[in-house]
């Protein structure tokens, strides 16, 4: 389960308007590393908090770490608006997403981290506005 515009809506068949994909630019890296111009301490530097996120609450994926390929991605979800923390509000699941949204204008973070090798990468971003 991925936490996405759609858990709080139902799942439209195109992505949501206002969704910005960042996959071209995590290919850019990845070819970056893959032709030796970047060095993999150059890629795998997640922040110990973000890791230990991804270690307890983040969702797991199927797709294997492109720099690694040993294991699974997980993708943890931060929000950040108006009467959250500054430091944001990791989301924790599909109910804590429908919580921050409920009251609050949200932007949303979804990033991709291997848990082994400390990869990480803004995977998408969106806007959850709150209905007045």
């Amino acid at each position: 389960m991925s936490f996405r515009p759609d858990a709080l809506r139902g799942a439209p068949s195109t992505p949501p308007a206002g969704e910005i994909s960042y996959r071209l630019a995590r290919n850019a890296v990845i070819d970056q590393f893959r032709k030796g111009r970047l060095s993999r301490l150059d890629v795998c530097d997640a922040h110990p908090e973000l890791l230990r996120a991804a270690r307890g609450v983040g969702d797991r994926t199927t797709e294997v770490c492109p720099i690694c390929e040993e294991t699974d991605l997980v993708h943890v979800s931060y929000a950040f608006g108006p009467g959250l923390p500054a430091r944001g509000r990791l989301i924790s699941s599909p109910a804590d997403l429908a919580r921050t949204a409920r009251g609050h204008d949200a932007a949303c973070y979804v990033v991709e981290v291997c848990p082994e090798c400390s990869w990480n990468h803004l995977a998408r971003t969106f806007v959850i506005a709150h209905r007045r």
